[in-house]
């Protein structure tokens, strides 16, 4: 990091921003040695992200391969404009990024937890029917 002073290091305000981000970055290697990065709906629990994702897929075909992964929200603050010299503008965000192993939730009781989680988080009004045995399998 290039200016380690300005590191967001406070775990609550990790935290929420992971629990109010609603597009995260996932970025995988795939079989080639290129990095993919694909926004994704996510959702923070019990310190960990997860993901709904098709079963097919560059990204589930490099989890299940093993890639490394890195994650990524952020939230933008404000945008300074240039006096006198472009180069002088500049944009100040906030952001969290997560390196690591993903994993598949093949359990059906978790996998139904964290389903009925990101319905909840993405569309909280309800409305919506109950989780289709086949996305459970």
């Amino acid at each position: 990091m290039r200016h380690p002073e300005r590191e967001l290091k406070d775990r609550e305000t990790i935290i929420a921003m992971l629990e109010k981000s609603t597009v995260g970055r996932m970025a995988t290697v795939n079989q080639k040695g290129f990095p993919v990065i694909k926004p994704v709906n996510f959702l923070y629990l019990d310190g960990k992200i997860y993901l709904h994702s098709s079963k097919k897929g560059e990204k589930i075909r490099d989890i299940r391969r093993g890639s490394l992964v890195c994650f990524e929200v952020d939230e933008p603050i404000a945008y300074v404009p240039a006096k006198g010299s472009a180069c002088k503008a500049s944009y100040y965000y906030r952001s969290v990024i997560i390196k690591g192993k993903a994993a598949l939730v093949n359990h059906r009781r978790k996998k139904l937890k964290i389903l009925e989680r990101l319905m909840e988080k993405y569309q909280p009004e309800g409305g919506y029917g109950g989780i289709l045995e086949e996305i459970l399998k």
